[in-house]
Formats: structure tokens, sequence, C-alpha cells
């Protein structure tokens, strides 16, 4: 399997396909930090990266909303003092792609660079 890192997110159209329980399965392991939620009744990803301060949390954000310009896929973002909140999932389908856990993966990536 390759790493999700490594992905780039593709266009997604509002009859593409949510990923299944078989392919959540497999991906989610690349991705364990992050929490599936539901809300308003659609699957999500979500994660909560702690720092030491707001200008930290901030500037996370920040790359984390560049990433997203360049990838064409966007989060929901919540900064806090010390503490960002991630979520992602796909607007147009209401649930889960498999570009959701391509995001998830590259977030973590900034977060540990």
């Amino acid at each position: 399997m390759q790493n999700l890192t490594e992905l780039k997110c593709t266009a997604c159209h509002r009859d593409a396909p949510k990923v299944t329980q078989e392919e959540i399965a497999e991906l989610h392991p690349q991705v364990s930090e992050w929490e599936l939620v539901e809300r308003d009744e659609i699957k999500r990803l979500e994660r909560l990266f702690k720092f030491e301060d707001f200008a930290q949390a901030l500037a996370f954000t920040n790359k984390v909303g560049e990433l997203a310009e360049e990838e064409g896929h966007h989060p929901a973002l919540l900064t806090e003092w010390g503490k960002v909140t991630v979520t992602w999932w796909t607007h147009k389908i209401k649930g889960l792609h498999r570009n959701d856990f391509i995001m998830a993966a590259k977030t973590d990536q900034l977060y540990e660079s």
C-alpha cells in the first residue's frame, strides 16, 4: 500500500463514492491518531493538535490552510490558545473520501516537521 502522504487529492464530484468500512479499516491505521467522528450523520476524521501558545497554533493553522489550498480540499479548523482541531470530510458527498485520509496524513506530516 502506498504511503498516503505521497498521494494527491483527486477532484471529487457529488456522485463520488464514500469510502467503505473495508477501506476505512485499510486507511485508518495510517492516520491512527485521528478519531472517526460522526456529526449531523456525516462521518469525519478529527484530531486535536497541541502547542505551547496561540502563536504556534496559529502558525500551524496557516500551514494547514496553505496545504488545503494546494490540494483543493479544505478542512474545518478551530484555532484556540495552545491547540488546533482539524476536521476532514468531503462536503460534496457528505462523508469520507480517500482524499480525507490523504489530507489527514499530510496534516500529521506538517505537525511533525
